[in-house]
């Protein structure tokens, strides 16, 4: 998918983060960018910034998503670009035992429900509206491309870390509907891909304390720093445009392989 002013894309999570990165990218390479985000005051801000449109967009229900897209097609057009970085972290042992009670509790359900609900449904809500939008649009040349999906799981997906069930299943089910999506809408020409992040400088990993992002930075090979939001929107820049990958996964964490503790 050539970027250009000549097509649209929408952003989830396009706030803060890696979704801003990927915003601004996309902006910075003509792309009309609509943003979905529940930071209303923020989304406003960056997308005044870019020239682009807001929505406050609230991606595990499906009205509020329905009304994001309405909202920004209205200026923006159907857009050829869904990348998917709205989500929650979390932690939470399958079962825990209190050091000072001994009391055993199981995982909240209602927890596991809500980061499930906006990492995985919030992800496939966007992404299959998008494609249906996508599907009404005139194949560009040389290959008959309509649209692009790019998705964002996580490193989590396959070293999931304790206290992490939660979000590591809401992050393997994005890895794995990956291929079965770019099979469903392969005669569509619609591609979908997945970028599994390590850790980069983003909000959640600014809240924590020195010493425990210290600890984590630990474990990155080369370059042994933390990742920025513009070297995420790079991979998703590659991902529109190479058009032979689809169906894929990419791990952008600079060789780190975390172990269970």
């Amino acid at each position: 998918m050539e970027l250009s002013n000549n097509i649209a894309a929408v952003v989830t999570g396009g706030a803060s983060g890696l979704g801003e990165g990927t915003a601004r990218l996309l902006a910075a390479r003509g792309v009309k960018v609509g943003i979905f985000d529940m930071n209303a005051e923020r989304g406003e801000r960056i997308a005044k910034e870019i020239g682009g449109v807001f929505a406050c967009v609230d991606v595990s229900d499906e009205a509020s998503v329905d009304a994001g897209f309405e909202t920004v097609r209205a200026v923006n057009g159907q857009e050829r670009v869904m990348i998917n970085c709205a989500g929650i972290g979390g932690g939470m042992k399958t079962a825990s035992r209190d050091r000072k009670t001994g009391e055993i509790r199981a995982h909240d359900a209602g927890y596991y429900a809500k980061i499930i609900g906006i990492n995985l449904i919030g992800t496939f809500l966007c992404l299959s509206k998008s494609a249906a939008g996508m599907m009404t649009l005139e194949p560009t040349e040389p290959d008959g491309e309509r649209g692009v999906i790019v998705n964002t799981a996580s490193v989590a997906a396959q070293d999931g870390q304790i206290g992490q069930v939660a979000y590591a299943a809401s992050k393997g089910g994005i890895l794995s509907m990956a291929l079965p999506i770019a099979r469903d809408l392969a005669r569509e020409g619609i591609r979908c891909n997945t970028i599994l992040p390590g850790f980069f400088e983003t909000p959640i990993y600014e809240q924590m304390k020195p010493e425990v992002k210290e600890n984590l930075r630990a474990h990155v090979q080369f370059p042994a720093r933390f990742g920025t939001s513009k070297e995420y929107a790079k991979v998703v820049e590659m991902l529109c445009e190479q058009v032979y990958i689809n169906g894929e996964y990419i791990r952008a964490d600079a060789a780190a392989r975390m172990p269970p503790r």
